[in-house]
């Protein structure tokens, strides 16, 4: 198009480069934008404009005023859009304190800020966390006669309730409803999750429930947020009765949703129904993960259930999921703080892990020393704790606690003191259990 006679007009360029723009090709609409100046082609508003916000979503905020400055020299005037664009790249940069002062500019050379204007700015305060400007402005549009719609409500409400404010947000939300505006679910999501962040389980599942007799529905993540939400404050009934509600809605728990509730099913030491959700998964085509196998894994050994841990850890190798670092620690704890004997097993897994390629951390190895110290098996936990450096691991705090306190309980308190003052070696600073252990010992 670009090489074609007669010359197309600035009209058609723009178009192109309009179309290059919504495919994010930021860096060919620059180029192209040369090339149709060489071409002797003129530029009009339009296609500068594209210019401009081209030079913003590069990041190249500079060069956008330098479209603007080579505007005024051509005798193109400037639109609501440039400054619009030029707003809205320096509340992308955080430049709050520049926006502003081309918005009181655009007010001087008499162009009026559109509502598209004001929401940038909106937008660009709650971004970097000015509440108390964004509130401050909100009421600018109002006195300016803007009458801010529910997406700068929203955005507003949605910066209050990430700030700890939500007594402010849930105040902004019933100023919305006496206004008659019909709050969306983005500000149903908002105050939700604030609530959910705050405690506040039952004024959120109160909220859930004006939403679903509004007929607004809620999305996957923010269902999930609340039933985690009050699976942490124990009410797990409440989070099951969730699950109906979204069910009602037509949104299907997935894999996340249900990991929750089998981890607190399993806290709770309710493993069989923890199961229970585990069958249901399975039955509505939700594919059990590594979390949720070791979720149960752990439910199991809570229960000092350790044949029952073990049919689930050895299930999810037979369903092709594997064993992460968490699920070995999970067994080898529940190994290790089980009945006599089950130290063997421990080491058994633990070398099962060592050669099953996971890149292994300190965790397992707390673990293992620790339940190798408690079984009066000094001398092997002694051994694995010098293995340590050979496969590039340093010892923490709580690995020399469990050692200096091992070795106590087995009358070397020699042999404590020496490990004690080698600490440093590790950079590692004693913490006071590990003072207390050398001062009992």
């Amino acid at each position: 198009m670009i090489e074609k006679y007669p010359k197309p007009s600035i009209v058609e360029f723009t178009k192109l480069l309009g179309a290059i723009v919504k495919m994010k090709h930021y860096a060919i609409v620059v180029s192209k934008y040369r090339q149709i100046e060489l071409l002797g082609v003129s530029h009009d508003v339009y296609s500068m404009n594209i210019l401009t916000n081209c030079f913003c979503q590069l990041g190249r905020i500079d060069f956008g005023f330098s479209v603007l400055g080579k505007m005024l020299k051509l005798g193109v005037e400037p639109s609501v859009v440039t400054f619009s664009t030029l707003i809205n790249g320096l509340c992308n940069q955080s430049k709050i304190s520049e926006a502003v002062c081309i918005l009181d500019e655009m007010t001087e050379k008499r162009y009026q800020p559109n509502l598209i204007v004001y929401s940038t700015m909106l937008k660009g305060l709650c971004k970097t966390g000015n509440t108390g400007r964004a509130l401050r402005f909100l009421r600018l549009m109002e006195i300016r006669g803007y009458e801010p719609d529910i997406v700068a409500y929203s955005t507003v409400i949605d910066c209050l309730c990430k700030n700890g404010l939500l007594q402010e947000a849930l105040d902004l939300f019933s100023e919305v409803k006496v206004k008659g505006i019909r709050p969306n679910i983005f500000t149903y999501t908002c105050l939700i999750h604030g609530m959910c962040n705050s405690g506040q389980q039952e004024e959120a599942t109160r909220l859930l429930n004006e939403m679903v007799d509004n007929n607004i529905s809620l999305g996957i993540v923010s269902y999930t947020l609340l039933i985690d939400a009050l699976c942490k404050e124990g009410m797990i009934f409440k989070a099951v009765e969730i699950i109906d509600t979204m069910r009602k809605q037509g949104i299907v728990p997935d894999v996340v949703t249900y990991n929750i509730l089998v981890d607190a099913h399993c806290k709770e030491g309710m493993v069989s129904e923890a199961e229970d959700f585990v069958d249901a998964m399975i039955k509505r085509e939700i594919e059990p993960n590594v979390v949720t196998y070791s979720t149960l894994v752990n439910g199991h050994c809570l229960q000092n259930e350790m044949d029952k841990a073990r049919r689930v850890f050895n299930l999810m190798i037979e369903k092709g999921c594997a064993p992460d670092i968490v699920t070995y620690s999970t067994m080898i704890n529940g190994y290790c703080k089980g009945k006599t004997g089950h130290i063997e097993e421990a080491l058994k897994l633990f070398q099962a892990m060592r050669n099953s390629g996971l890149e292994l951390d300190i965790v397992p190895y707390n673990i293992l020393i620790d339940g190798l110290c408690k079984a009066g098996h000094i001398e092997f936990a002694k051994e694995l704790f010098h293995q340590l450096s050979d496969n590039g691991l340093k010892p923490n705090v709580v690995t020399y606690h469990i050692m200096i306190n091992g070795l106590c309980k087995e009358g070397l308190p020699d042999e404590a003191y020496s490990l004690f003052g080698s600490m440093g070696d590790n950079d590692c600073l004693p913490d006071s259990c590990c003072y207390n252990v050398m001062i009992r010992g």
